[in-house]
């Protein structure tokens, strides 16, 4: 069994990350779920919320948008819509669409078409303001 795991990250318009981990902990669409060396072949989907990556003693947070994560011989490959690490997010750019993102629910209906997009939005500002706020940590 290998002691180490390959993260490979990549989103539509960039390879994100390739590094050598300890371990890998994702927010999957059933639950989070943690991935060590040694993990089972697994093919499984993430929804928006903050992945964690630890190297050592020091560990890494990113905001992911939607995705898959595979799993095969102590290689795990996140394929996202996006991936933010907390370093570079920007906090004023997310509260501001966390603003908007709340002003559209309180006009819009559960029934408007547009009703799950800002929710989504709302999400995902979430998460990015929570992983902004893991800088340095």
């Amino acid at each position: 069994m290998a002691e180490k795991l390959k993260l490979e990250m990549v989103t539509p318009y960039k390879r994100v990350l390739s590094v050598e981990v300890d371990e890998v902990t994702a927010p999957g669409t059933i639950g989070e779920f943690g991935i060590l060396p040694g993990h089972t072949p697994m093919l499984t989907t993430l929804k928006i919320g903050e992945l964690t990556y630890r190297a050592g003693s020091e560990t890494f947070h990113l905001a992911v948008n939607w995705g898959y994560v595979e799993v095969e011989e102590d290689k795990v490959t996140v394929l996202v819509e996006t991936a933010e690490p907390a370093d570079e997010i920007d906090l004023e750019r997310a509260k501001a669409a966390l603003g908007r993102a709340e002003k559209a629910l309180k006009e819009l209906s559960q029934d408007d078409k547009d009703f799950r997009v800002m929710e989504a939005a709302l999400e995902r500002a979430l998460i990015r303001i929570q992983v902004a706020g893991r800088k340095g940590h």
